[in-house]
């Protein structure tokens, strides 16, 4: 007999109960464009009339996974997340193509498409590389760039995990869901991980629950612009804008060895820890990363 889910908290609930200071109760619109043939949803948070401010996920991982994070900071920028190729509500790519060149070409006709212009870029992971890939080419676009937890090195046994991880995530019931994702990752609650699988999971016709990202993902070797290490630290040397660097305290993705060479490689940039997270640093301590990242914006010239 199949158990009905028991989802977890609101975003407002839960936003509280992990102590996300936030100003408005504001949910954001869906709203989709197509770029390249290619339809792409994304996620506005508001405020228009603000800077500009545009977060990218990571790996088989969509743009609700920024909802705390861009709850807090909509009041006083016009935030947008985009659920990039193959991901959440966005097309699947024709032939499985998850290839560095197709994800900057989403980007950079997505930016065009709705107008953006010096907004603040913030992404992990596999977001993270997007996005400093296309700070390095597109500099006067880019008002400043934070990288969350990765840079052009990464520790191996760290990101085989994870490789791992999505790799056993086939179709189950939610709350076997539930239960492998707090084994994975046990820095959130479980009403955490109930609200945030609602969004990377979809109802299979068995009753069961499967990924909603394309599963050819898992098999294109996850080749995001500045994957490879040599083409990632030419990268990283060209990017001018004002840069912070976050890793998750208990990370086993980016140590801070990974932290300090990829500060040094970029004019100008900073790097902290933030305490309390590992690789999903803005699920697992969204608090923290806040701090950080409202910090390092006032320090700008807006």
């Amino acid at each position: 007999m199949t158990t009905v889910p028991t989802y977890g908290l609101s975003l407002f609930q839960a936003a509280r109960a992990m102590g996300v200071p936030f100003k408005v109760e504001r949910v954001p619109e869906d709203k989709f464009v197509e770029v390249g043939g290619l339809k792409l949803h994304y996620l506005d948070w508001g405020t228009k009339g603000k800077p500009w401010m545009l977060f990218l996920h990571g790996g088989s991982q969509q743009a609700h996974s920024w909802d705390f994070v861009a709850l807090h900071f909509c009041p006083d920028y016009h935030v947008i997340a985009l659920d990039q190729r193959g991901h959440g509500d966005t097309e699947w790519a024709p032939e499985g193509d998850y290839s560095g060149a197709a994800h900057q070409k989403d980007i950079t006709g997505f930016v065009d498409a709705i107008g953006m212009d010096k907004f603040i870029l913030t992404g992990l992971s596999m977001g993270g590389r997007n996005a400093y890939t296309y700070a390095a080419n597109h500099a006067a676009k880019v008002r400043a760039l934070v990288i969350v937890d990765v840079g052009p090195e990464v520790n191996a046994p760290g990101t085989g995990r994870i490789r791992q991880f999505v790799q056993d995530s086939q179709e189950a019931e939610f709350d076997e869901w539930v239960k492998r994702t707090l084994q994975f990752d046990p820095f959130r609650t479980e009403e955490q991980v109930r609200g945030s699988l609602l969004h990377n999971l979809r109802k299979l016709p068995n009753g069961k629950w499967g990924p909603k990202y394309d599963t050819r993902f898992r098999g294109s070797g996850r080749g995001e612009a500045g994957s490879d290490t040599a083409e990632g630290w030419k990268l990283v040397s060209r990017i001018k804008t004002p840069t912070l660097i976050i890793r998750g305290g208990n990370s086993d993705v980016f140590f801070e060895a990974h932290a300090v060479k990829l500060q040094q490689a970029i004019p100008g940039s900073k790097w902290v820890t933030v305490p309390k997270a590992g690789h999903h640093v803005q699920g697992d301590n969204p608090v923290g990363l806040i701090s950080e990242v409202g910090g390092f914006l006032k320090g700008l010239k807006m």
